[in-house]
């Protein structure tokens, strides 16, 4: 297709050029009848033109997209219908029509109001405005008929007449009432199915209709609002005096079977008394065996509890005799371990003792050797007079210190012979 326009757009540019050829061929001839001089100033008066006709009527045109062209040989009365995109229009040769596919929504503006410019009729002869809108459209296939015989405002001139027409019609068949509430669907697809039928005969789609609120009349608004309060009036009349008549039925329902009710819970009572008097007697001849049985088996229960409770004293006492045993057992041994143990422990310490006698025995000094550890981080300064005898320097402090050694040598001599003994 656009190899196609591409060769339309180079053959016209070809005719143009030999045209304005020819006609520079014409211009030249009679350029040179005048005289050469004048034949420069033909060629430049010829190029001027030409660029001021290209500049005042550009041939090149432009369809944007959802739109169509129909260009029209105004030689020929050829015309030719082209989509988006470029298109070659030439001046004086050529006229160019630009239509749009897209949707477009029509709107009666005076008709929306029951006082407006142009409302409806309704068969009552009540002027009544009514919100309409109609979505309509050019059909792609009939754009080369609608450019040669429709005018250039369809909307104003084909639609709008018709909607207005189409709409009046249907209106003036039906009652105010009907119009806004009793037959609204009915009249919106009445009014859809001959207005699409209209505008078809002229290229155009009806793509949808939609009815909108229904404006009345004061005066009919308020005698139809008083209407509609009477009628409501009459219906709650009525429904309550149907509702009445129901409550006094519920009522006469209601006792009659509260007495069925009643007849039938007394038939129940003494029937059950009756089967209950029936099933207490039958369970008396199974109850006494079943009783006797119970006793029966109590007493043996209390014997073998008793025989039981025996038992278990007598268990107890064994048990209580055997732990008395055993722990009187368990003392001695712990008695006799114990001395034992003390036993052990007075010969350990008879025998360190004869051993730290027989070293005191041997060495004598190691009693103030001793004693001096013992003072030597209690007291820093020992005062004490010169041993005369040239032994320990607190010898005179100590007073005894000799007697106590010959004491303490006596006694390890003594626990010696001991040992020996044992």
């Amino acid at each position: 297709m656009i190899k196609g326009r591409v060769a339309q757009l180079a053959e016209a540019a070809r005719e143009f050029f030999r045209r304005a050829a020819a006609a520079r061929a014409g211009w030249r001839d009679t350029a040179a009848a005048v005289g050469a001089r004048r034949r420069g100033l033909a060629t430049f008066g010829v190029a001027t033109a030409g660029a001021a006709a290209l500049v005042a009527w550009p041939p090149l045109h432009r369809v944007e997209d959802g739109a169509v062209a129909v260009r029209v040989n105004q030689f020929s009365g050829q015309s030719e219908v082209f989509g988006a995109g470029p298109i070659l229009a030439l001046p004086l040769m050529h006229t160019l029509r630009e239509y749009t596919l897209r949707e477009r929504l029509y709107r009666p503006e005076g008709s929306r109001q029951a006082g407006g410019e142009a409302p409806f009729q309704s068969v009552e002869g009540l002027s009544i405005g009514v919100e309409l809108a109609v979505r309509w459209a050019l059909d792609p296939t009939q754009i080369a008929r609608i450019a040669r015989t429709l005018p250039a405002d369809i909307d104003g001139e084909i639609v709008k007449p018709a909607v207005q027409a189409v709409a009046h019609e249907v209106f003036a068949r039906h009652t105010v009432r009907e119009i806004f509430s009793a037959k609204r669907a009915e009249i919106q697809k009445a009014i859809e199915a001959e207005l699409k039928t209209r505008l078809a005969a002229d290229g155009v789609l009806l793509r949808g209709l939609m009815l909108g609120p229904v404006n009345l009349p004061n005066e009919y608004r308020a005698g139809l609002d008083q209407l509609l309060a009477e009628e409501l009036a009459t219906e709650k009349m009525r429904y309550t005096l149907e509702l009445r008549e129901k409550r006094v039925r519920e009522t006469e329902l209601v006792a009659e079977a509260d007495k069925a009710r009643r007849l039938t819970q007394a038939a129940a009572a003494a029937q059950e008394q009756i089967i209950a008097a029936r099933a207490q007697e039958e369970a008396m001849r199974h109850v006494l065996p079943f009783k006797t049985q119970q006793i029966q088996q109590r007493q043996l229960e209390a014997e073998a509890e008793k025989v039981a409770r025996i038992r278990a004293a007598e268990g107890a006492a064994q048990a209580r005799r055997i732990e008395a045993a055993g722990e009187a057992d368990s003392r001695r041994k712990l008695a006799e371990a114990e001395a034992e143990r003390l036993e052990r422990i007075g010969r350990v310490a008879s025998a360190q003792m004869a051993r730290d006698g027989e070293l005191l025995h041997r060495h004598p000094l190691l009693i103030q050797k001793t004693m001096a550890d013992k003072l030597s981080d209690k007291i820093q300064v020992i005062i004490a007079p010169p041993s005369m005898s040239g032994g320990f320097v607190a010898a005179s402090l100590l007073g005894g210190a000799a007697a106590a050694a010959t004491g303490a040598a006596d006694g390890t001599a003594a626990a010696r012979a001991k040992l020996e003994d044992e």
